[in-house]
């Protein structure tokens, strides 16, 4: 005898809700990430980053070669780019978000190739001898690459960004006896005021 079956598929056993409510998540989680801003840009790390760059403006000041000058301030950089890392990574961790969102690489992608000329360009002038040249290329190629992030970042990084461009445009004209000041106010003073804002205004 033959077997009747009906003309319509018999529908497939639902989804429990919870398997829908992680598929929401999930959807919810990779949408804000891929339109997202990278916001565990540290503003208590920018204030530390401030504080040690103060201390090497004033220790390059004393130092009695450009050899020294130029360590001192190499170190610096290595210090900052630690701190800046390590509260990046707490201050992600607080918000339960991944330091290593799509934002976070955008913001990195967009800062690393003036940082890449930054290092390369230092090497280049320090050993033709022009080493009056190095503080103006920093905060200028400093701040073009904040600017360049900052469009990934939190409204307050660009504005950060267009304010070393400017100090390094003046930089630029200044004599070199104001090479550690304006260095010191940039990376410094820069960094102390608006880490303070960052944190002040977007957790921490």
């Amino acid at each position: 005898m033959a077997v009747v079956r009906p003309i319509r598929p018999e529908p497939a056993e639902p989804l429990g809700l919870h398997v829908q409510a992680m598929d929401n998540l999930r959807f919810i989680r990779n949408t804000m990430e891929n339109a997202g801003s990278f916001t565990a840009v540290p503003g208590q790390g920018g204030m530390w980053m401030g504080a040690t760059a103060l201390v090497a403006a004033i220790t390059a000041h004393l130092s009695t070669s450009p050899r020294a000058w130029l360590a001192v301030w190499m170190g610096e950089a290595v210090l900052a780019f630690v701190i800046g890392l390590v509260f990046s990574h707490r201050k992600a961790n607080r918000s339960s978000t991944p330091l290593l969102s799509k934002p976070f690489r955008r913001f990195v992608l967009a800062v690393a190739p003036s940082v890449f000329v930054g290092a390369l360009l230092t090497f280049v002038l320090y050993h033709q001898g022009i080493q009056q040249l190095i503080p103006a290329m920093w905060l200028l190629l400093y701040g073009a690459g904040i600017t360049s992030g900052g469009a990934f970042s939190v409204r307050v990084v660009p504005v950060m960004g267009m304010s070393f461009l400017a100090l390094g445009s003046i930089a630029t004209l200044a004599p070199v006896r104001f090479a550690d000041a304006l260095l010191a106010f940039g990376f410094g003073g820069f960094h102390i005021a608006f880490g303070w804002v960052i944190a002040r205004r977007y957790g921490g």
